[in-house]
C-alpha cells in the first residue's frame, strides 16, 4: 500500500470510521490542503447560483435547488448582495452554480491528478466588491458555529448509522464533536423574499459571458478526446457536458469553501423544509468517505454539500460518478476526466435521448389555456398535435411523437420568454431543478459550439 494511502487509512482507523479497504495498487488519494482563500472574490461572484446535481423531484419553490436558484436570482438581480449563498455553495454556478468555492484537492505529484488551473488575478479583480464581502462572511462561517454534539436529532442519526450501516457509535460521536453548525448555510439556502420577481435575462447574463466562453473553449480543446469518448459512450453532446461544468464551477475554479460535513449536518438538523433530504445526503456522504478512504472532515464544497468540478451531491457521487481516467479511483475534485464522464453518465441515466433537440420555438395564441399547461409542470406530456388544444403553435417542424412541455422563463415586470421543452430539456433539469438553469446550460452550449465552428 502506498505511503499516502497508509497515512489516510491510519487517520480513519484512529477515528474508528474505517473498514478494511480493497486490496489494489492505487487507493483513492487523500484530500489535500485547505484551499487558498484568495479565491474568495471569484467564489462570491459565482455564489449567485444555487445549483446541485441530483436533487430529488421538487414540489415547486420548496425544492432545494429551485429555492437556491430563486434566492440567487433575487440577490443578483436586486443588488447581487444576498447571494452570498451562492458563495458558499455551489458557488454553484459555478461552481455550479452559482457558488463555487475551491474544494481541497490533492497536491500535484506523480501519483495525483493535475489540479485544474486557477483563475488569474484579472478575473478575481473583476468581481463586485459587494459579492466579495459576502464571500468573506461565508468563509468565516466555515470555522465558526456551535457544536451539534448534544442535539437529540443528531443522536438519533448516529444510532441509525450504527444500526443500518455498521458504523461505530463512539467513532461517530468523536467525529461530530468536531463538526460546527453553520448559520450562513441556512441563510444561503433560504427561499427568496415574498414578492420577488425573477428575471431570465439577468440570470442568463451571469453565464453567457466572456470568462465562461473563453475558459469553455479552452476546456473543450484541452479535453477534446475525453469529451468525444464520453459522447460516444453515453450519447450526450460534448457542448452540453462542457456547458454544465462551466455553469457549475467555471471548469473547476470555484468549487466551494464550506466543509461538506458542516453544511450537510446543519441542513439535516436545522433546515425547516428539506431536513429529511439532507439527512439522507449526510448518510450518503459518510458512506462515500468511508468507502473511498477519505477523512470526512477534510472535504470542502458548496453550502448545500455539493462536491467537486461537476458539483455532485454525495448520493449522486455514489450512484452516477465514474472512474473515467482508469486510475482505479473516482476523484471529482481533481480529475476533469472523471468529471466529464460522470456528467455524461448522470444525464444518460436520467434519460438523455441521443441526437434529439432540447427545445423548439413556441407562439402563445391563448394565454389562459397556456397558463394552465405551465401550471402542470415541466415534464413533457403533450404531443405536437395537441398544441392547438392548449392555445399554442410552433413555426418549427416537430416530430409527431415528440413529447413536449411549455417552458416559462419570467422576465420580472416584462413579458416572460417561452419555449417548448423536449425530454432532453427535462433531463437537464434533473441536474438542477430549474428552467433557468437548463436554458442557461443550453444557451452556453450553443455559444461554445458556434464559436468552435467559426
Amino acid at each position: 500500500m502506498p505511503a499516502a494511502a497508509k497515512t489516510a487509512e491510519a487517520k480513519l482507523r484512529h477515528r474508528g470510521l474505517s473498514r478494511p479497504l480493497p486490496a489494489r495498487d492505487s487507493l483513492p488519494r487523500p484530500v489535500g490542503t485547505r484551499p487558498r482563500r484568495r479565491r474568495g472574490a471569484v467564489l462570491a461572484a459565482l455564489a449567485m447560483l444555487g445549483l446541485l446535481a441530483g436533487l430529488p423531484p421538487a414540489a415547486g419553490a420548496a425544492d432545494a435547488k429551485t429555492a437556491q436558484t430563486m434566492a440567487s436570482d433575487a440577490r443578483v438581480t436586486d443588488a447581487k448582495a444576498g447571494d452570498a449563498r451562492a458563495t458558499a455553495d455551489k458557488t454553484t454556478a459555478s461552481r455550479p452554480a452559482a457558488v463555487r468555492q475551491a474544494a481541497n484537492r490533492p497536491g500535484a505529484s506523480a501519483t495525483t491528478k493535475p489540479r485544474p488551473p486557477r483563475p488569474n488575478a484579472a478575473k478575481r479583480a473583476a468581481v463586485p466588491a459587494a459579492t466579495a464581502a459576502a464571500t468573506g462572511s461565508a468563509l468565516a462561517a466555515t470555522t465558526q458555529g456551535a457544536s451539534p454534539a448534544d442535539m437529540p436529532a443528531l443522536q438519533a442519526f448516529i444510532t441509525e448509522m450504527v444500526e443500518r450501516h455498521r458504523f461505530e457509535e463512539p467513532a461517530l460521536k468523536t467525529l461530530f464533536s468536531g463538526v460546527r453548525l453553520q448559520p450562513e448555510v441556512l441563510r444561503l439556502i433560504a427561499p427568496p423574499p415574498p414578492g420577488f420577481r425573477r428575471s431570465w435575462s439577468a440570470y442568463r447574463a451571469r453565464f453567457i459571458e466572456p470568462v465562461r466562453l473563453r475558459e469553455g473553449a479552452r476546456f473543450w480543446t484541452e479535453h477534446e478526446a475525453t469529451l468525444a469518448r464520453a459522447s460516444q459512450r453515453w450519447g450526450v453532446p460534448a457542448e452540453i457536458i462542457v456547458a454544465i461544468i462551466g455553469v457549475e464551477t467555471i471548469y473547476g475554479r470555484v468549487m466551494g469553501e464550506f466543509r461538506v460535513i458542516d453544511a450537510l449536518t446543519t441542513l439535516a438538523l436545522q433546515d425547516p423544509r428539506r431536513s429529511a433530504y439532507f439527512r439522507e445526503e449526510l448518510s450518503e456522504y459518510l458512506l462515500h468517505t468511508r468507502d473511498a478512504g477519505i477523512d470526512p472532515l477534510s472535504v470542502r464544497g458548496s453550502y448545500a454539500g455539493a462536491i467537486g468540478i461537476p458539483q455532485f451531491m454525495p448520493a449522486s457521487i455514489r450512484r452516477f460518478a465514474v472512474d473515467f481516467d482508469g486510475d482505479a479511483a473516482i476523484n471529482l475534485r481533481a480529475s476533469p476526466t472523471d468529471a466529464i464522464g460522470s456528467v455524461a453518465r448522470f444525464l444518460a441515466e436520467h434519460g438523455w435521448r441521443s441526437g434529439e433537440p432540447t427545445h423548439f420555438r413556441v407562439k402563445i395564441d391563448d394565454p389562459a389555456r397556456a397558463q394552465a399547461l405551465i401550471a402542470g409542470g415541466i415534464e413533457p406530456r403533450i404531443k405536437p398535435g395537441q398544441l392547438a388544444d392548449h392555445g399554442l403553435s410552433s413555426p418549427d417542424r416537430i416530430p409527431e411523437d415528440m413529447p413536449l412541455a411549455l417552458i416559462d422563463l419570467p422576465e420580472g415586470e416584462a413579458s416572460p420568454v417561452h419555449w417548448l421543452g423536449t425530454p432532453n430539456f427535462y433531463v437537464i433539469t434533473r441536474y438542477n431543478r430549474s428552467n433557468f438553469y437548463a436554458m442557461a446550460v443550453i444557451d452556453l452550449a450553443e455559444a461554445l459550439r458556434t464559436a468552435r465552428t467559426r
